[in-house]
Parts: C-alpha cells; structure tokens; sequence
C-alpha cells in the first residue's frame, strides 16, 4: 500500500499534533490491512470463530501500530502494522483458550515423536516411521493431523510460536520488534533463533518446505497452495501443520543432519 501525499501529509500532523481525529482517519486509511490479516489467519479456524471478531481485535493492533510507529526506524509502516495486527489476533485467540485440551496433547506426542526419530536417524521421519513411534496406523496418524489442523490453522497457541530449548521464542509469522528495541542480548537471541528458523526449514521434505514457503513468504492462501501441489486444502493443511511440529521438534533441540520424504 504505497503512500499518497494525502497520507504522508496526515502522517507529518498526526506526529507533530498527536490529534485523534487524524488517527481516525489513519486508522480508516489503514483498515484493508486489518481485514487481510483477519482473513489470512482466519482461514481453517473454527465455525465459531467470526471473522468480524478477528477484525476488531487486529483494529486494537492497528492503533497500536499508529500510535506506536517510529518513521525513523528503517521498517515501512505496512511491515510494522501487519506484525502488530497479526499479534493482537493471535493474543486474543490464546486468551479464549478455545483449543481442546486433547489436541495439544496430542500435537506435543508428535512433535516428541519426531524429536526422537530425528535424533536417532538424523534425518527426517517418514509418516509411517512416525506413526509406528506412536503405536498408531498411518491412517490414525493422518486423522490426528487433520484435527490438529481443524482446531486452527496449525493450533495458534501451539504451534506458531516456535520455542528453543533455551526458552526463546519466535513466531514462524513475521515479527518486527517493539519500536523502544530489544535489548542487544535479546536481539543476538532472536537473530541466532532466526538463523536457527531458516536452517530447520531448508532441511524440511521438499513438499512441507514447499507449502510453508508458499504460505508464509508468497502469501499465498491453503487453497492456492493446494492448486500449485495439485491436492485438496485439507491436504495442505496436513502438510503445514507436519511441517511446524517438525520445526517445533528440530528447534527442541534435535536436529536432523538431512531431510528425507
């Protein structure tokens, strides 16, 4: 969304006055960028989930961004607001706890399982080897997925978050940082935990490093994706959500050398 004069100009009095109504109307300017988000992590949550709730919890993230937003940093203000958007949805999705226990539980039996097959073959597992790790069938494993999968794009309060086994964090959405900065410590972390993120996905199997290429750097939509691969939605969803438990695994502190299908 590139800047009009129009916008620049609201942009310059907003900051030298701080007037409400020229938020407002930065806010109006802005509002697309909300009801992107809100349909971008929308997509494969539950019926009960309305979208237009979504929006009015990524507004709180807009105003946020607005009255936040530090123009001497060198991040476009669409880049800032869209991490702050997608931040306030994602906060009050965790804060309904609306996840099964059950399906977390079980998502944590397959990230662990994982964990130990790639650290005994230091290579990725295929589903069948993940499933007899289990005590399961292939089948009962791909129905675990797919319900992992219902209960939100990937269970948000699970799985977007990907933790080191040193307790740091960094979501696998693009985040940019608190305008006051990290802290440089924290910084180092976070850049290491990155660098960390890019490696564990290089070495993912082809069609899992395949759709979250496609989903979280090309943007494209579980249904575009699913298009491009030739498989239904579901399908993709089963993908993704295997892709981030293996990440969630790797980044746990196991690992694999190389990548198998």
């Amino acid at each position: 969304m590139a800047q009009t004069d129009e916008t620049q100009s609201l942009w310059l009095e907003f900051r030298r006055t701080g007037d409400q109504g020229i938020r407002d109307r930065l806010i109006l300017t802005y509002a697309p960028l909300v009801k992107y988000v809100a349909g971008r992590l929308g997509s494969g949550l539950p019926a009960h989930v309305e979208e237009g709730d979504l929006v009015s919890y990524g507004l709180l993230g807009l105003i946020g961004a607005i009255e936040r937003y530090d123009p001497e940093r060198d991040v476009k203000f669409e880049t800032y607001a869209i991490a702050r958007i997608k931040g306030a949805i994602i906060d009050e999705l965790r804060a309904m706890d609306w996840v099964p226990r059950s399906v977390r539980a079980r998502a944590r039996h397959i990230e662990r399982a994982i964990a130990e097959l790639e650290a005994r073959l230091h290579r990725a597992p295929t589903d069948e080897e993940i499933a007899g790790k289990l005590g399961i069938s292939p089948d009962e494993l791909e129905d675990s997925l797919t319900e992992i999968s219902r209960s939100s794009i990937a269970a948000l309060d699970e799985l977007w978050t990907i933790s080191s086994s040193g307790g740091d964090q960094v979501a696998l959405i693009d985040t940019i940082e608190d305008t006051q900065g990290p802290e440089p410590q924290s910084a180092l972390a976070q850049t290491e935990l990155k660098e960390a993120l890019g490696e564990a996905i290089a070495r993912l199997p082809e069609r899992e490093k395949l759709v979250v290429t496609l989903y979280y750097y090309e943007e494209l939509t579980l249904r575009e994706i699913g298009e491009v691969l030739g498989v239904t939605e579901s399908r993709v969803s089963q993908l993704h959500t295997k892709a981030i438990l293996r990440l969630k695994a790797r980044l746990a502190g196991a690992p694999a050398r190389d990548s198998g299908e």
